[in-house]
C-alpha cells in the first residue's frame, strides 16, 4: 500500500507538470501555431522570440530613436514608432509582431481600419489593458466595455461639452480650469498622475513570466499600487471635503465642475443613474488624464508648428481679432474659427496625441480576406495612416494647413478612416469636441495676447508618454502683441 508521502509527490509532480504543459503551450506552442497560420495567409513578420517576442528590437529602435535630438522635421512616424515603419517596409501595410506571446496584427488600410473601428459586430472590443494602465484608469469609460460602457457613456455626454464649455467667461477661467477639481490638492493629483503615466511608458514593452508578479513585484510595481492608493484617498478626502461644503450651504450642489457632477451622480436615488465610488474615481482619473493629456499634446504641438510658421500664426491672429477683438472669445463664435481649425488639424494630422488604437478579436473573424484567430489583438498606427504620402500627398511631412480649407471630406478623398487622430468609431473619445474646443480657446487667447518664435534652445525629440509630447519640452520666444492703431 503506498504511503501518503507518495501520494502527496505523484500529485505534486502532476500539478507541475500541468503547469508546465500549460505554461509552454501559451508561450511556445500557441504562437508558433498562430504565426504559421498568418504565414499561410500572406501576412509576414518578425520571427517570435521565446516569451519575448520582439519587444527587445523594439526597445532598442526606441531607445536608440531617443538618444539624440532630431532634425526640426515633421515626419514623427520613424521618431515615434520606429519598429511599425521599418517593418511596414519588409513585411507590408499588414503584419505580425509579438508583444511577449501576445500576438499583434498591425493594420495601416484605411479600408481595414474603417471595418474594425466601426465595430458593427462588435467583434473588436477594448483589448485588456495592462496592470500599470489599469491602476491609472481604473474601468472608466475609457476602458469600459458592454453594459458598464453605455453606463458610462450616459454619464459622461451630458457633460461634455455644452455644460462646462458654456460657463467660462475670464482668462483665469479656461474650460481645463473648471473642468479640474476647484479643492486643493489638485496640482499634487495630477503630478501623481503624471508619474503613474512616466511608469507606464517605461514599463510598455517589459515582459514578466506568466504568474510570477503574484510572488514577486518590482520597485516599479509597488511604486504604481502606492500611487494608486494615495491617489484614491486623495479623491476620498475631497469628495468628503466637497458633502461637508454641500451641507453647510456653501456651494451649489456639490459644485459646477466635473466633479461636482460625478458626486451628484453618487448621491442620486436613481439607481439606473446612480455611481458607485469607484466609477466616480475612475471617471475623474479618466477625464484627468484624457482631458488633459490631449489637449496639452495638441496646444503643444499648435504653438511649436505656429512659432516655426509664423506666416499661418499671423493669419491664425487676424482670425481671432477679427473675430473676438481683444475679447474673451465666446461660445457661439468659436465654430467660426475656420484658419484655426485647419491649423489645428493639421498639426493634430503631423503630432497625432494617440499614436495607437488598440482593440482586441473577441471571435475568429473574417477581416477583409484574412481570417483572424480571437484574442489576437489588433494594432492601428494612427501615425502610419496619418503621414501615408498615397493618402497625402508627397508633401505629406510638410505643414500645410491648407489640406483641410474646403473640409475633412475633401482633405482625405472622403476616406474617413485617414484622419482619426481621437478616434473613430461608436469608441470615439467622448470628449473631442470639448479637447478641441479647450485648445481653440486656449489658442485665442495667447493669440491676441502675443507674438511667438521658437527659441534657439529647442531640441525636437518627440516621444510617447501616454500622448505625443516633446521630450524636452517646447522653448518659445513671447514678444507682447500690440495692435496697430487705426
Amino acid at each position: 500500500m503506498a504511503s501518503p508521502v507518495f501520494y502527496f509527490s505523484s500529485c505534486m509532480f502532476s500539478c507541475i507538470v500541468i503547469i508546465l504543459v500549460k505554461f509552454f503551450h501559451k508561450v511556445w506552442w500557441t504562437p508558433i501555431r498562430i504565426q504559421s497560420s498568418m504565414k499561410s495567409q500572406g501576412i509576414k513578420g518578425p520571427s517570435y522570440r521565446f516569451l519575448h517576442g520582439n519587444t527587445k528590437e523594439i526597445v532598442s529602435m526606441i531607445s536608440k530613436m531617443r538618444s539624440s535630438p532630431k532634425e526640426l522635421l515633421h515626419h514623427t512616424f520613424p521618431v515615434i514608432q520606429p519598429h511599425i515603419y521599418s517593418w511596414i517596409k519588409l513585411y507590408g501595410m499588414n503584419f505580425l509582431k509579438w508583444h511577449g506571446p501576445q500576438a499583434q496584427l498591425i493594420i495601416t488600410e484605411p479600408g481595414l481600419i474603417k471595418e474594425i473601428l466601426n465595430n458593427k459586430d462588435r467583434a473588436y472590443p477594448k483589448a485588456k489593458p495592462p496592470s500599470f494602465l489599469k491602476k491609472l484608469l481604473g474601468d472608466g469609460l475609457a476602458m469600459s466595455e458592454g453594459a458598464k460602457m453605455v453606463k458610462d457613456e450616459k454619464a459622461g455626454q451630458p457633460y461634455f461639452p455644452w455644460r462646462e464649455l458654456k460657463k467660462y467667461d475670464s482668462s483665469n477661467d479656461l474650460p481645463a480650469q473648471r473642468l479640474c477639481l476647484k479643492d486643493g490638492g489638485r496640482q499634487h493629483i495630477f503630478d501623481m498622475l503624471t508619474r503613474m503615466a512616466h511608469l507606464i511608458s517605461g514599463n510598455s514593452y517589459r515582459i514578466r513570466i506568466p504568474g510570477i508578479g503574484f510572488f514577486l513585484k518590482t520597485s516599479d510595481e509597488i511604486e504604481a499600487e502606492n500611487l494608486e492608493a494615495t491617489i484614491r484617498n486623495s479623491f476620498m478626502q475631497m469628495m468628503k471635503k466637497r458633502e461637508q461644503e454641500a451641507m453647510l450651504g456653501d456651494i451649489d450642489g456639490y459644485g459646477n465642475d466635473f466633479f461636482g457632477f460625478l458626486l451628484e451622480a453618487y448621491h442620486d436615488s436613481d439607481k439606473t443613474k446612480k455611481i458607485s465610488v469607484d466609477d466616480l474615481i475612475d471617471e475623474c482619473k479618466t477625464f484627468f488624464v484624457g482631458g488633459q493629456e490631449t489637449t496639452s499634446s495638441s496646444l503643444t504641438w499648435t504653438v511649436l508648428l505656429l512659432a516655426i510658421h509664423t506666416d499661418w500664426q499671423d493669419k491664425a491672429r487676424n482670425e481671432v481679432l477679427e473675430l473676438f477683438g481683444q475679447q474673451n472669445p465666446s461660445q457661439d463664435s468659436i465654430a467660426k474659427l475656420k484658419i484655426m481649425t485647419m491649423v489645428i488639424n493639421e498639426s493634430l494630422r503631423l503630432y497625432s496625441p494617440i499614436v495607437a488604437v488598440t482593440r482586441r478579436v473577441e471571435r475568429e473573424i473574417k477581416m477583409g480576406k484574412i481570417t483572424v484567430p480571437a484574442n489576437m489583438e489588433v494594432i492601428i498606427s494612427t501615425l502610419a495612416v496619418h503621414q501615408n504620402p498615397e493618402i497625402w500627398g508627397e508633401d505629406v511631412h510638410l505643414f500645410k494647413p491648407e489640406r483641410f480649407a474646403e473640409g475633412l471630406a475633401k482633405a482625405t478623398n472622403n476616406n474617413i478612416a485617414a484622419f482619426f487622430p481621437f478616434g473613430l468609431g461608436p469608441r470615439n473619445c467622448v470628449g473631442v469636441s470639448f479637447s478641441i474646443t479647450e485648445t481653440k480657446v486656449a489658442l485665442s487667447m495667447i493669440l491676441q495676447r502675443y507674438r511667438f518664435t521658437l527659441s534657439p534652445t529647442y531640441a525636437h525629440c518627440p516621444v510617447e508618454v501616454l500622448t505625443m509630447c516633446p521630450q524636452h519640452g517646447v522653448q518659445v520666444i513671447l514678444q507682447p502683441y500690440e495692435p496697430k492703431l487705426l
